[in-house]
């Protein structure tokens, strides 16, 4: 077996343990506002920079994978999160939970859920490289599917701090396995990248310094109509599932007079076909033309999220059931097509950093939806609002999507190439 495989899994199930931190956020919104009497929107807040500044960590970060290596950047976040959540137990003020959960795990999970993915796909795979990605960010889903059942159930019986210390066991755990078995490259273990036949020359990217990189690839995309169309499309994608649904799925359910052990389960359900959905498109995104694939993604995202309000105020379980499957199997079977996109158009080095880029507009869009959704249900007191409005952008990013296809491909300099 090619040793890219046991990166791949081992880096799979990382990923997950930081999903499954990541996925506490709409477990512990409610008890926090009850232990702590904390605002919804002071709560939400919290999560919105956690989104943000992940987001914005993803070309630095990708960078930073290019100079320090896979290995190192993993060992360091996944000990950020350990620490972070080990604070986080003993905090009693609304300013500590902005500062722990939206700064440094919101950089710790950064690490896991930005580039990630796609930097260990590029490393080790010539061949099978969508497949790959869609393995990678199925992990994310895979979070929701093995923890948020458990969470919920011992945030319920007992208190959410036993339920976080799962994580920080789990998190103490990875970190000699990823000192261990991770290594940045093929040629660590004197390999070709899988599928490969000819040794690449390594990139002139890894030798600058990772800030100035990230900057002189963001002008590239700022000066490219793909990098816009990309980054808004993309931007909608992260209102319209992990700023939405993750974070006020559960508490909107609850408004509803669902419990939250049943809120959780249909999260958890909806995560089952999230990994169905993110390896298939993964799949199809090395056969097929992925600015389609886009745009039957976000379609069908919108009408779902449409339908959504009238399922959760009629309190009907075999929509909501017909939601998590249809919703699930769209949940983040974007980010394939949209990193080979960012590949396509702009290398593959310098696409890791522009993806980085776009996954930022990504989390801004999430973190306008986890705060905004939170500050409409407090002046409405409802969510019906916030669920049509991102079925309606949803439908709108259809069209953005679509005039990529217009857009030539961007080539490297002849300086890119020499280096």
């Amino acid at each position: 077996m090619h040793y890219g495989w046991v990166v791949v899994w081992l880096t799979f199930i990382a990923v997950l343990v930081a999903a499954g931190v990541r996925s506490i956020t709409g477990v512990i919104m409610v008890p926090l506002e009850q232990e702590f009497e904390w605002s919804r929107s002071a709560v939400s807040f919290a999560f919105a920079i956690n989104l943000i500044l992940y987001g914005f960590s993803g070309p630095f970060i990708a960078v930073g994978m290019n100079r320090l290596g896979i290995r190192k950047m993993m060992a360091y976040a996944m000990g950020l999160l350990v620490i972070a959540m080990l604070i986080s137990l003993f905090m009693t003020q609304i300013w500590q939970l902005h500062i722990i959960w939206g700064v440094f795990i919101g950089i710790g999970c950064g690490v896991f859920l930005t580039v990630l993915s796609a930097h260990v796909a590029n490393n080790w795979f010539e061949k099978r490289r969508g497949f790959v990605l869609g393995l990678l960010m199925a992990s994310t889903a895979a979070g929701q599917v093995i923890f948020l059942p458990l969470l919920s159930y011992l945030t319920e019986t007992y208190t959410w701090r036993i339920g976080m210390s799962v994580f920080i066991v789990l998190g103490i755990v990875m970190i000699p396995l990823i000192l261990l078995w991770i290594k940045d490259t093929p040629a660590e273990k004197g390999l070709l990248p899988f599928g490969a036949v000819q040794k690449e020359a390594k990139p002139a990217l890894n030798q600058k310094n990772p800030i100035v990189t990230s900057f002189e690839v963001l002008w590239v995309g700022l000066r490219s109509t793909p990098f816009w169309l990309l980054s808004i499309s993309f931007f909608i994608c992260g209102l319209s599932t992990v700023g939405l649904i993750s974070t006020h799925f559960i508490p909107a359910s609850a408004h509803h007079g669902i419990p939250e052990v049943h809120a959780a389960s249909l999260l958890a359900f909806m995560g089952i076909f999230n990994i169905i959905g993110t390896m298939l498109s993964g799949w199809l995104s090395d056969r097929f033309d992925n600015r389609w694939l886009l745009f039957w993604y976000y379609g069908l995202r919108g009408l779902s999220l449409l339908i959504l309000p009238y399922a959760l105020e009629t309190n009907s379980y075999a929509m909501l059931i017909g939601f998590a499957v249809f919703y699930g199997l769209d949940w983040i079977a974007t980010v394939p097509p949209t990193i080979r996109l960012a590949s396509d158009y702009f290398g593959k080095d310098r696409g890791v950093i522009i993806y980085g880029w776009v996954f930022a507009a990504h989390q801004v869009g999430a973190g306008v939806a986890a705060f905004l959704g939170g500050y409409f249900y407090e002046v409405f007191h409802s969510y019906t609002l916030t669920f049509l409005s991102a079925g309606i952008l949803c439908i709108l990013a259809t069209l953005f999507v679509l005039r990529v296809k217009k857009i030539e491909k961007i080539v490297p300099t002849t300086e890119e190439n020499a280096g």
